[in-house]
């Protein structure tokens, strides 16, 4: 079961958008991770390595956390709201609920739920439409 002060610090370190530092700092190294009920990604290693793709094709990515958020033992689910603008200045805003499993002080399963619609971008402000 994670501390308070782990999983504060989880969460401030995803809401300043180091989210590979996040995956490094406390995912197992055997984690999963897994999209609605897409088969999940396995290893911290390839976690890392697909979030830094995700972010490299954003130039600003905005990461906040919706409390209250809930623990159970070992079971933490936490909702969080991201805008990310891609580098074609088109903007995805997605909102969703993150299902964890912890041992201890890391995370060895997660799975988020969200509407599959919001991962479309969306043209940038101002845009002919």
């Amino acid at each position: 079961m994670p501390s308070a002060d782990t999983l504060e610090r989880f969460i401030a370190l995803v809401e300043s958008n180091a989210h590979d530092q996040a995956i490094e700092d406390f995912y197992a190294p055997h984690a999963t991770m897994q999209e609605n009920q897409a088969a999940p990604r396995v290893g911290r290693d390839q976690l890392m390595a697909g979030e830094r793709k995700v972010m490299a094709r954003a130039t600003t990515i905005a990461s906040r956390c919706v409390r209250p958020v809930f623990v159970n033992g070992d079971h933490v689910v936490i909702r969080w709201v991201f805008r990310f603008v891609w580098q074609d200045d088109s903007v995805t805003e997605m909102e969703e609920l993150a299902y964890q499993r912890w041992e201890g002080e890391r995370i060895v399963a997660e799975q988020f739920f969200y509407d599959p619609a919001q991962r479309t971008p969306q043209p940038p402000p101002g845009a002919a439409t």
